[in-house]
C-alpha cells in the first residue's frame, strides 16, 4: 500500500481498501459483501435512460442520466486534461450535481479528472453524493490528488465490489466485478470495477479495462446473465479485451469503443475490430464518430453521434477522424427496437426521413424453403437482390437482417444499374453476383420472415416482409 504525507489521507485509504464492510450501502444503509449480482429497485419502466460516451480521446468516460433524473459519471478522462474536456462536456448537457461519481479503476487515464470534477461540482454546482472505488490503490499523484479532493470536500467514499448495491434511482443497477479477493495479483485492470445498468429492455454493460482474467471471471460467474443490449469494449479496444468468451456470453447489439484516432498504443487492435466485425455488431469509435448518446424509454434504443461514419468494425480505420475540440451536436444515426435483449428491428430515423441512397435496391427474391432438410441444404435458402435504380451502387458495410436480429455485413461489392446479387445463407467463396452468409443454421423462416438491409450508417433502404 502506498504512503502519504497527510495521515487522515492514509486512513481515508486503509478504510476504502481494507475494509471489506465497506462495500456501497442498500437501500436500509447495511453493507452489502455477497458475491451474487444484486441490483437496485428500480420500479416501472417509465421516462428516458441517457447515457454519455464521451469523445476523451485516449481515455475513458461515460454519463449515464436516469429517467429520475439522477446522474451517474463514470471514470473523468485522462490526467493531462485534468478534467477539463469532461466538465465542459457536462455544462453543456446543464448537469448541475454529480449523484455518483464511479471510478472503474485507479489508472490515471480514466481518473484524471475526478478531482477536478469534484472540485467543480462542489464549489460552483450541487456537489458530488459519493464516490465508489474498487479500492486498488494507485502511487500516481493523479490518485493521490483525488483522494486529497475528496477528503477536502469530505466527499463519502465506498470500496464496491461484486455484489454491492449502489442506490442509484431509476435504473437497475448490478455490480459484476471485482470479487471480494482480488484477482491477478491485484492488477489494477484485472480489479476494474463492473456495472451492468438496465433500464427495461434495454441495458449497458461496463467493463472498465478487465483483461483475460476479469472476463473469465464474469463469464464463469454470470454467463448469459451478462446479456447485454451496449458494450463499451474493454481497455479501449485492446486485444487483451472484448475476448470471444465474453463477446459471445454479452452479446451486444452495438458496441462503443473509447479511444484516441491516433492511439499512441494503436488502440483498437485488429483482434478485436475482427472479432466484433465477425460478429457483425455495429461498432462506433469515438475516434471517429466523437461523442456517441444512447437514449432509450426502456424498449426502443437511439443512438446519435457527432460524425456520422462507418459501423463496420474492420472499417472504422478507413473512416477520417473527428475533431477532438468539437463541440457539434450530435444527430440520429441508428433507431432500433430491443425487445428481451432479443429481436432488433432498425427504424427509419428521424420520423421517417431517410438519407438518400445512390441507386435503388430492391428484393427480387426470396427462397426460405430449401429442398429437404433446410438446416442440411444452406445453400438453396437464399435471397436476390437489383439495383433497379439508374445509378451504381455501393453496398460495401451494408447490413443484411432477419426479425430475429441475425446479422450479415456485405463485403466490397457494387451493383451496376439492373444488376443482381444473390446472398446464399451456407459457405461458399463469394463470386460474380453470389455472396455466401456462412451462417451455420437456416435463417429466413419458411413462414413469413422480414427481411432488413441498412446502409453502414444506419439508413434502412429495404424493408419487405413475406409469407
Amino acid at each position: 500500500m502506498r504512503t502519504v504525507s497527510r495521515g487522515s489521507v492514509a486512513v481515508l485509504v486503509l478504510l476504502v481498501v481494507g475494509s471489506g464492510c465497506l462495500a456501497a450501502p442498500d437501500a436500509t444503509g447495511a453493507p452489502v459483501t455477497s458475491d451474487e449480482p444484486t441490483t437496485a429497485a428500480a420500479g416501472s419502466v417509465n421516462g428516458t435512460l441517457e447515457v454519455h460516451f464521451i469523445a476523451v480521446g485516449q481515455s475513458s468516460s461515460a454519463l449515464v442520466v436516469t429517467p429520475a433524473g439522477e446522474t451517474v459519471l463514470i471514470d473523468s478522462g485522462d490526467w493531462r486534461d485534468d478534467g477539463e474536456q469532461v466538465i465542459d462536456y457536462l455544462e453543456r448537457q446543464g448537469i448541475e450535481r454529480i449523484d455518483h461519481l464511479v471510478t472503474s479503476h485507479a489508472d490515471a487515464d480514466h481518473i484524471g479528472g475526478h478531482a477536478a470534477v469534484i472540485e467543480h461540482f462542489e464549489t460552483e454546482g450541487g456537489g458530488v453524493g459519493a464516490v465508489y472505488d474498487p479500492g486498488i490503490t494507485s502511487s500516481s499523484a493523479t490518485y493521490e490528488r483525488y483522494l486529497d479532493v475528496v477528503e477536502e470536500y469530505d466527499v463519502a467514499l465506498f470500496r464496491t465490489r461484486s455484489g454491492a448495491q449502489l442506490p442509484i434511482e431509476g435504473v437497475d443497477v448490478a455490480v459484476l466485478g471485482p470479487p471480494q479477493e482480488p484477482l491477478a495479483n491485484v492488477d489494477r485492470n484485472e480489479n476494474s470495477l463492473v456495472l451492468r445498468i438496465a433500464h427495461g429492455n434495454t441495458s449497458v454493460l461496463f467493463t472498465g479495462d478487465a483483461g483475460v482474467v476479469e472476463e473469465q471471471y464474469l463469464v464463469a460467474n454470470y454467463g448469459d446473465s451478462l446479456g447485454s443490449t451496449v458494450l463499451l469494449a474493454g481497455h479501449h479496444g485492446s486485444r487483451s479485451s472484448t475476448g470471444s468468451d465474453l463477446l459471445d456470453a454479452v452479446q451486444p447489439r452495438v458496441t462503443v469503443i473509447s479511444s484516441a484516432y491516433d492511439s499512441q498504443y494503436g488502440h483498437p487492435h485488429r483482434e478485436v475490430l475482427e472479432r466484433l466485425a465477425t460478429r457483425s455488431i455495429p461498432t462506433y469509435w469515438t475516434g471517429v464518430h466523437g461523442d456517441v448518446v444512447l437514449r432509450s424509454d426502456g424498449r426502443t434504443v437511439t443512438l446519435l453521434t457527432q460524425q456520422s461514419a462507418t459501423t463496420v468494425a474492420t472499417s472504422l480505420r478507413d473512416a477520417p477522424a473527428v475533431d477532438p475540440a468539437t463541440s457539434d451536436p450530435v444527430a440520429v444515426r441508428e433507431r432500433f427496437v430491443a425487445d428481451s435483449g432479443a429481436d432488433v428491428v432498425p427504424i427509419t430515423p428521424d420520423g421517417g426521413t431517410t438519407t438518400p441512397v445512390a441507386g435503388q435496391l430492391s428484393l427480387v427474391e426470396v427462397h426460405a424453403d430449401a429442398a429437404g432438410n433446410d438446416n442440411e441444404n444452406l445453400n438453396d435458402e437464399y435471397l436476390t437482390f437489383e439495383n433497379t435504380g439508374d445509378s451504381t451502387l455501393d453496398l460495401g458495410g451494408w447490413v443484411l437482417a432477419d426479425a430475429a436480429g441475425h446479422r450479415y455485413t456485405f463485403p466490397s461489392v457494387t451493383l451496376a444499374p439492373g444488376e443482381q446479387v444473390t446472398v446464399y445463407t451456407g459457405s461458399g467463396t463469394d463470386g460474380d453476383g453470389e455472396l455466401y452468409w456462412g451462417a451455420d443454421g437456416a435463417i429466413w423462416n419458411n413462414g413469413g420472415d422480414t427481411v432488413l438491409v441498412t446502409t453502414d450508417e444506419g439508413t434502412v433502404v429495404v424493408e419487405e416482409e413475406y409469407t
